[in-house]
Order: C-alpha cells, then sequence, then structure tokens
C-alpha cells in the first residue's frame, strides 16, 4: 500500500514511525513534513491546506490511504474533496468535523444528545452585553471559549470575573483570536482531573486507544498561559477500566451515534477531552483528529497494526474488538522555544538529536524544525 500522511508536527512524526512499521505499507509520503519525517519517509512539498494540490498528488501516486493530522485540512473539507474523486481517506467531512471547527456546535450538539457536559451558553459576535451580564451572574472560575479554530489556544479559565470580563473584551473586540472569536461559549468550571480518550471509528463501530493525560499549561505545576500542550504520558491511571467503559457508554458511542442521526456519520479519529468529577465524566472538548501531543505517547503503545485499523475506519468495516496494546508507559514531554506560547526565536540550532535518540527507550519526533545549511533549527514554538 502507498500512504501519504498529511502536516509536519510531532503527532504526524509519530504517525508515520508506527505507519512505517506495518507490513502493508510499500511507500509512505508526508506532505509537508519536517526533518525528521524525512528520514524514515518521503516528504512532498505540499502544505498542509493545499487540498486541491494534496488530492493531485494523491491521485498521481495512486495513493491508497491518506491520513489527516491537523484539524485545519479537515474542517476545511479535505475529506469530502478526496471521497468525491474515490480516494480513501483517514478523517471526517467538513460536516463532521465541525464537533472540532465549531465549539457552540459541540455544546450544543452534546446537549441535543445527552452527553455530559459543562453548564454553558453561547453568545453571538452582537451579544457582548449579555454575555458580560451573564459572567456576572455565574460563580468564578469560569471558562471562555473561542467558536472558532485557535492553534489549542482559543480557551481560557479565568480565575475572577474580571480576568473573564478583560477576556471577553480580548476576544469579542480586540479580535485576539480574529474570526474565530467573534462567537464565544462560556462555561462553568469544572472540577476533577482530565483526561484525553481517543477513539478510531467508522461512524458505527469504535475502537479505544490506550487514556492519555495531557498538560496545557506552559509552566510546570500547571501554572502559566495555555498552549497546543506541554507534555502527555499514557495510559492515565485516573482513567481505569471502569472508567474507560463509561466514557464509552456515556459519551463516545453516544457521539458517533448522534453525529449518524444528524447525516454527518464520524469517520475517523474522535477525541473526547474529558474532566473526571465526583459525579462521573464531563466533555470538556471534542476533536476531530489524533491528539497532540497525545499522540506521541499513546502510538508507542499500540500492538495492532495501524494502517488496518485506519483502512478500516476509511472503508466502514471495523469489526468490535479490543485494541491490543503493551502493558507498558509511555512519556512525551515538548521542548519549546523560549516565549512560547508567546512570540518567540526562530532559527536556533538544535544540539544533541543524535546522542538522545541512541539512549533506550527514548524516540524523538520533531515539531517546529527545519533543516538549514545542513543544520536541524527550530522553526516554530513546539520543536521536539
Amino acid at each position: 500500500m502507498k500512504i501519504l500522511v498529511i502536516g509536519g508536527g510531532g503527532r504526524e512524526h509519530a504517525l508515520v514511525w508506527k505507519i512505517r512499521q506495518s507490513p502493508l505499507v510499500t511507500k509512505l509520503y508526508c506532505a509537508p513534513g519536517n526533518p525528521g519525517i524525512g528520514e524514515i519517509a518521503d516528504c512532498v512539498d505540499i502544505a498542509a491546506l493545499d487540498i486541491e494540490g494534496l488530492a493531485k498528488f494523491a491521485r498521481l501516486q495512486k495513493i491508497d490511504l491518506t491520513v489527516v493530522g491537523p484539524e485545519q485540512p479537515l474542517v476545511a473539507g479535505i475529506a469530502d474533496a478526496f471521497e468525491t474523486l474515490g480516494l480513501p481517506i483517514f478523517g471526517p467531512t467538513a460536516l463532521a468535523a465541525r464537533i472540532e471547527g465549531s465549539k457552540v456546535f459541540a455544546k450544543k450538539f452534546m446537549q441535543k444528545f445527552g452527553i455530559p457536559t459543562a453548564e454553558f451558553r453561547c453568545f453571538g459576535s452582537d451579544q457582548k452585553f449579555e454575555a458580560a451580564r451573564y459572567i456576572s451572574e455565574i460563580p468564578a472560575p469560569l471558562v471562555i471559549k473561542a467558536d472558532g479554530l485557535a492553534a489549542g489556544k482559543g480557551v481560557s479559565v479565568c480565575d475572577t470575573h474580571e480576568e473573564a470580563l478583560e477576556m471577553l473584551d480580548s476576544m469579542m473586540d480586540k479580535h485576539l483570536f480574529g474570526a474565530a472569536g467573534s462567537n464565544v461559549v462560556i462555561e462553568e468550571c469544572l472540577v476533577g482531573e482530565e483526561a484525553s480518550v481517543l477513539a478510531i471509528t467508522d461512524g458505527i463501530e469504535c475502537l479505544l486507544l490506550p487514556p492519555a493525560q495531557d498538560h496545557k499549561r506552559v509552566l510546570d505545576n500547571d501554572q502559566g498561559k495555555n498552549t497546543g500542550g506541554m507534555g502527555a504520558f499514557a495510559p492515565a491511571p485516573i482513567v481505569d477500566e471502569e472508567m474507560l467503559e463509561r466514557i464509552r457508554r456515556e459519551i463516545l458511542v453516544p457521539a458517533i451515534l448522534g453525529m449518524r442521526a444528524e447525516h454527518r456519520p464520524f469517520r475517523g479519529c474522535l477525541y473526547a477531552g474529558v474532566m473526571i468529577t465526583e459525579t462521573g465524566p464531563k466533555v470538556i472538548e471534542f476533536n476531530c483528529r489524533f491528539g497532540d501531543p497525545e499522540t506521541q505517547a499513546v502510538v508507542p503503545l499500540i500492538e495492532d497494526d495501524l494502517v488496518e485499523l485506519m483502512m478500516e475506519s476509511a472503508t466502514g468495516r471495523i469489526s468490535s474488538r479490543i485494541l491490543k496494546s503493551k502493558p507498558a508507559v509511555a512519556l512525551c514531554v515538548v521542548l519549546a522555544s523560549g516565549g512560547y506560547p508567546d512570540p518567540y526565536e526562530t532559527g536556533m540550532p538544535i544540539m544533541g538529536l543524535d546522542q538522545a535518540a541512541s539512549e533506550s527507550d527514548v524516540l524523538i519526533f520533531h515539531a517546529g524544525t527545519l533543516k538549514s545549511k545542513g543544520q536541524i533549527v527550530t522553526s516554530g514554538g513546539r520543536v521536539l
């Protein structure tokens, strides 16, 4: 099989690393990829959002399966474009990807199908006054979420009403997240321990991957600004077998069946970010793809052939079974540029990669890197 992976971050490097192990794979491409991915696959200079260019490449190269890493091309409709051309693709259609692309849609969807989540209200771009009044009526801490995609940074946990009003102003008036923050969700702050549960689904059946826990704050001890994720580990002790079954039964299955009932069947990886509260698991957010950095911790634990699983998802043929995983623990630590998630320098040389990779049980997945004059240098916020 010829496989094309779309994306160029740490998540995609982990996916390429796992896919390469499949005996089904004869040729492996990644667009656009990164220097680390380039060591184990052929990188193609096509941007992840160049849907027309990617489809043309997949058709010319007779790609048997395309795997989409990032959320942006999924929300933009890459799966729709590929399916129209008869090209198998792992990832949901634009209609199904709305579960991540719009926080407002996701919250109303959960409410409609009885999926446990935080109490909330949604406000449009012309409802700032009503939003501010609602903030004053509910107890702090509270959470404000930008409706659209914001690179994992569009959620703000506000400890005081003053902080919440400032964030509301930043999103709706100062356009901190551009159009993504024109509409907002304001919700109660759930108390408990977070977990990330990823499932591969064909729109009916689902296979659960080892549960993970990621940490989004930039500093130690859960301090500092939110990021796309600074580290993760799997499996998460907070999610034992009983809790995992509750999450499957109360959250994932209703979500998958609900999407089908809404005529937007979900095929691909459905990610449930949940809070384990005193009364049970509640959804913080849904994502329409593998998590980053959860994937880097989860994928090394999977014993099944990932290509086989993703092909079953893409073609609607997942058989009901238990996913095989190693009885081990994986930990991912993100190395980021100084200053991240605020402005940071790029082009900084990275030293010691070979030495680190030579350590037993250590994997190095590249994210924000590029090769310049034979040297690996930083090119993004999250680097490795």
